[in-house]
């Protein structure tokens, strides 16, 4: 069924869905790949006016097919954030490149800059503070960078956190001399209080940049852990282990209702806490996630009269 007459901001929230989640679910972001956004005829069926959609740019994916995802997402009328992957961009040309072809075909003016999840550089770029260094993104209103909130052992392989903070202290230096509103979007986690500890110890860093904190949408358990395995997923790993345990558990899809409550609870009560918007990584497929964010009370950021 088509969900286009969505909720404005002053309707109250779904039956069984608390404020502090309302609040929490509202401006969420969701992400897509060229060949996922193939099979949803329609975003505007899915997804309510103005929500931003990411679009992942995985190793071996062309630029023509990132820049006509784009291109479709605008026309729906959707804010289009592509990833820039440090490490699958060969060189400055490139990266020049693929800036003119969204911009001229996608009116893009936003981007998610980060380092990319393959072991090696393409060419000349390794990490997202080399593309920011470029000056190539100066015409973009937006720009997130990456976020660990349980560590990257691609940048610390004894398993700290340094090298993770002494680039976010990087990128919040970058943040106080651009013109762009800047965010930090970061992977997903299943579990609260590692978020909150690592938001925390941001603020106590000196990093006051927005946390977009990644959530995954419903999905089947083996599924998530499949994908958490792959990304890298840290501590809270071991909510969804423990969850395959209990064979009363293990055949029901996981939702992120626990997470979710969890830290809308911990925002309500800490108004100031540095999460901003929640991402969804759509494991389950787009439509399922749509539905459980409309559900639960997510709107757009933007309001329908504005969008």
């Amino acid at each position: 069924m088509a969900l286009l007459n969505f909720r404005r901001k002053e309707t109250p929230a779904p039956a069984g869905v608390s404020a502090p989640v309302e609040a929490f679910l509202k401006g969420y972001s969701i992400e897509v790949m060229p060949r996922t956004a193939e099979k949803v005829e329609s975003f505007r069926d899915l997804l309510p006016p103005g929500t931003r959609v990411y679009i992942a740019h995985i190793e071996g994916t062309p630029i023509e097919d990132m820049v006509a995802t784009a291109k479709r997402l605008h026309a729906e009328g959707y804010p289009v954030m592509p990833h820039f992957p440090a490490r699958i961009i060969k060189d400055r040309a490139m990266l020049a490149d693929w800036i003119a072809r969204y911009q001229g075909e996608a009116d893009v003016k936003q981007g998610l800059i980060l380092a990319g999840g393959v072991a090696g550089p393409a060419g000349e770029f390794f990490s997202s503070m080399q593309l920011l260094d470029t000056g190539l993104f100066g015409g973009f209103e937006r720009l997130h960078v990456a976020g660990h909130p349980e560590g990257n052992r691609d940048i610390d392989p004894d398993g700290s956190d340094a090298m993770v903070m002494e680039a976010a202290r990087w990128k919040q230096a970058f943040a106080n001399r651009t013109d762009a509103k800047m965010a930090m979007a970061t992977q997903f986690c299943f579990e609260a209080k590692p978020v909150i500890d690592w938001v925390n110890r941001l603020n106590a860093e000196g990093v006051s940049l927005p946390v977009h904190i990644g959530v995954a949408g419903p999905a089947k358990l083996q599924t998530l852990i499949k994908f958490a395995i792959a990304c890298g997923v840290g501590p809270s790993l071991k909510v969804l282990q423990k969850r395959a345990m209990d064979v009363t558990k293990l055949l029901l899809p996981y939702e992120p209702t626990e997470v979710v409550a969890e830290l809308a609870a911990h925002k309500a009560a800490h108004p100031d806490f540095g999460i901003e918007a929640v991402h969804f990584f759509p494991l389950g497929g787009i439509k399922t996630n749509a539905t459980w964010a409309i559900e639960h009370g997510g709107t757009s950021a933007v309001p329908a009269a504005q969008s």
